[in-house]
């Protein structure tokens, strides 16, 4: 058999759906064998950056790695950002790449960069293929160490001439495997710490944004009713119109939210992961921090939990639920209630304001109301991803998709993509600002040649507006953060999408629910005033939090 179709027979047996990616000449025994595959979809993208992302959000909605594909060269450099996306966000992503043939190469070191070592401190593992019969064990390796927690990047490189041997190798099955789980007497020293304390309050990280572990922690708080919070990649584990939801810590601190967290006497920490910024901060040891997670604290100067319950955390909380005493005092949850109040009146107060350029808390507030409780809102990186993770209540894991690990910008409409692949049914919606969208704006053409219902929302302030607002609160003058834009309406139809430019803030909403009934690619261009965030996000909430 040639090596490129064992190699395809092996991302078969992976349950590989797509592969998203640019093929370059060092690919072509590959793409063959690609092309006679009757399971794997190969999605072409304008920009191998974009595949990488589309390749990692598939790999965050479904716990499978997403799988993307470069040539040599400078296409595989164009994926380093995606690797850093995937491995510091815990996204399952298996990249392939090309390279020159490794036997007898005649074209010296034309477009040849040490790759496999270039992903090194990228990814979770990177492999160079050297021989026919080492594909299916680096193909098994690779989406075994991808999928495995903490989930990441891997990478392998196929050369060209290994691509075109001929090998006896066939596919290797998966094994049988499963999460270690946590030791009983750290169950029962977490469990007694619970049921001893007085103002226990839960938070949700990265971690805990698995299925099963959604669904546990449900279970839990039906039996032991604590007040919770979210970090921003936590957001939707549990839906947050659940009458304990204290909010997001979107700010690292001064928000209602954190006169919460400093009035506990307890804080249990559901899959806390050091890439997130920190959402609270340990000053000394008198509140103690339970830390539950697949592995052990990663202990810095703001964190230092004085218990760890290390395994699986579906079943640790499974446990707990168990564990924790009925028999507990009634827990004291009067003053969470009063910081639930005044943080649920902050983000009322300014949903329906008229101002326009629009007011990023109206626009937060619309996007809420016209996407349905399944749709997938997939933000870029912008200032508005403060107000998406503050103000946006998603009700359900994987509902509002932001990056708060690498933060790149220009993941946005990728991802969009991605989401719509696998979600074909529900709407979905990407969310940009101006700098970011232009970072891969190229895949409009991907949408529409995809057939894809979609909407692209872009927030137009003709600058690099979350630096601006750093730059404003740093006390410095406004200096080489604006610029020019293309007309964004036209834009979007010379690829073929429907461009939409609203007049007045009143206008967004029956705007995204026509887009929604339409179907096919929308771009909307809205003029968002940025103006008042620095008054509001550094000085009117921490004022205003600290009258409770």
């Amino acid at each position: 058999m040639k090596a490129s179709d064992l190699f395809v027979q092996c991302l078969e047996a992976e349950g590989v759906e797509y592969v998203f990616g640019i093929p370059g000449e060092e690919n072509l025994d590959l793409l063959e064998s690609l092309r006679k595959s009757t399971s794997i979809k190969l999605v072409l993208t304008r920009h191998e950056q974009a595949a990488g992302f589309m390749a990692a959000t598939y790999g965050r909605l479904t716990g499978k790695p997403g799988v993307c594909l470069a040539t040599l060269g400078p296409g595989a450099t164009n994926l380093a950002t995606a690797a850093a996306y995937a491995q510091l966000g815990a996204m399952p992503m298996v990249m392939l790449t090309g390279q020159k043939p490794i036997k007898a190469s005649k074209q010296a070191h034309f477009q040849i960069v040490d790759i496999v070592d270039m992903m090194r401190p990228l990814t979770k593992g990177t492999w160079s293929v050297v021989s026919g019969d080492n594909i299916a064990a680096h193909v098994r390796e690779a989406f075994r160490r991808a999928q495995e927690e903490r989930p990441g990047a891997t990478h392998i490189e196929l050369p060209e001439d290994v691509a075109d041997e001929q090998t006896r190798s066939r596919p290797l099955n998966a094994s049988y495997v499963r999460r270690p789980v946590a030791e009983d007497k750290s169950i029962l020293a977490a469990a007694q710490a619970i049921s001893a304390s007085r103002r226990p309050l839960l938070m949700l990280g990265a971690g805990a944004n698995r299925k099963t572990t959604a669904r546990t922690l449900c279970e839990f708080l039906q039996v032991h009713p604590i007040p919770f919070f979210s970090t921003q990649m936590g957001k939707g584990v549990v839906d947050e119109e659940h009458d304990l939801y204290l909010g997001c810590a979107a700010l690292s601190d001064h928000d209602f939210l954190h006169r919460a967290i400093d009035h506990a006497d307890l804080i249990i920490n559901v899959g806390h992961d050091v890439v997130e910024k920190p959402p609270f901060f340990m000053r000394d040891s008198s509140r103690p921090v339970i830390h539950i997670g697949f592995t052990s604290a990663q202990v810095d100067p703001v964190y230092f939990p004085q218990i760890e319950v290390v395994g699986d955390i579906a079943n640790s909380l499974w446990r707990l639920r168990q564990a924790v005493s009925a028999e507990h005092p009634e827990w004291d949850t009067r003053f969470f209630m009063e910081v639930k109040a005044g943080l649920d009146a902050h983000i009322a107060q300014d949903v329906d304001d008229p101002r326009f350029p629009a007011y990023p808390q109206r626009i937060v507030g619309d996007v809420r109301k016209a996407m349905p409780d399944d749709g997938i809102v997939c933000l870029d990186n912008g200032v508005y991803k403060i107000w998406f993770a503050r103000n946006y209540r998603a009700r359900g894991p994987n509902t509002l998709l932001l990056d708060n690990a690498l933060a790149s910008m220009g993941a946005g409409l990728p991802s969009a993509l991605a989401a719509k692949l696998v979600h074909p049914q529900r709407k979905v919606m990407a969310v940009c600002g101006d700098g970011g969208f232009m970072m891969n704006s190229q895949e409009l053409e991907t949408a529409v040649r995809l057939k894809l219902d979609l909407i692209v929302l872009i927030l137009n302030d003709n600058a690099f507006g979350m630096i601006k607002w750093k730059q404003a609160h740093m006390g410095f003058e406004n200096f080489g953060l604006d610029y020019g834009n293309p007309d964004f309406v036209k834009y979007a139809q010379s690829y073929g999408a429907t461009g939409h430019r609203p007049d007045s803030a009143e206008a967004l909403l029956p705007l995204i629910e026509q887009c929604n009934a339409e179907g096919g690619v929308h771009l909307i261009d809205l003029a968002v005033d940025y103006s008042d965030n620095d008054r509001v996000l550094n000085h009117e909430i921490q004022k205003l939090s600290q009258r409770l």
